[in-house]
């Protein structure tokens, strides 16, 4: 019982930080590889994003907006309701997640792990061109036989 309230505490105080941070006019922030849910009181029709290279919008009912980070920079979200009217026009700004990530240079060559609690290497932009094509192309074999693998079931 305690645990559930101390719960539903944290996801009041997050709504109330995403609704004050669009308020203020501050950017709202994301983290590429992660997603962050919006509420839309007044009910959404439509959403678009600026530069879907930064990152991704998906409406899943007309309250409730996902934006997912896909690359570093900044970019607008746009709402509109039934009448194509914009409910809300908000700066996103994307950036590289800090949590359990190390980067090792060697001279300018960055390559990044991905440390909770093991280190193993992973796909971040801005790393050396040769660990990042090393890494991407392991995970897509990886992926790859992992379908194989589920579709002989």
């Amino acid at each position: 019982m305690r645990i559930q309230l101390i719960r539903l505490i944290l996801v009041l105080l997050t709504g109330a930080i995403a609704n004050t941070a669009m308020a203020d006019g501050e950017p709202v922030l994301v983290t590429v590889d992660r997603a962050k849910i919006f509420q839309v009181e007044d009910g959404a029709a439509a959403v678009i994003v600026g530069n879907p290279f930064i990152a991704d919008v998906a409406m899943v009912d007309q309250n409730t907006v996902v934006i997912t980070g896909k690359s570093y920079g900044t970019t607008n979200l746009v709402i509109l309701d039934q009448d194509n009217k914009p409910i809300v026009d908000e700066v996103i700004q994307v950036r590289a997640s800090e949590q359990g990530v190390v980067s090792v240079y060697r001279n300018s060559a960055r390559a990044t792990f991905s440390c909770s609690p093991i280190c193993e290497p992973t796909l971040r932009l801005g790393d050396a061109e040769e660990t990042f094509q090393n890494t991407a192309t392991q995970a897509t074999s990886r992926n790859e036989l992992a379908e194989q693998a589920a579709g002989n079931r």
